[in-house]
């Protein structure tokens, strides 16, 4: 079985999330948000840009649970 971290988390792990959540605090992204924050919908959407999914974001929401 594979123990190391996939390719997707390693592309994550690049992205300056410092950065991304002093613009959702900016821009009160959050505001009003009770489960599906803005970080967890970028990671989703992201996830849906390098896989190709076409059919919208509750089928990729699936894929993580």
């Amino acid at each position: 079985m594979f123990a190391g971290a996939t390719i997707f988390t390693q592309i994550m792990e690049l992205l300056p999330w410092r950065r991304f959540h002093t613009c959702v605090s900016r821009y009160q992204g959050d505001y009003k948000v009770k489960t599906f924050r803005c970080a967890e919908h970028f990671r989703v959407m992201a996830f849906a840009q390098l896989t190709y999914i076409r059919e919208g974001v509750k089928p990729t929401l699936f894929t993580f649970k």
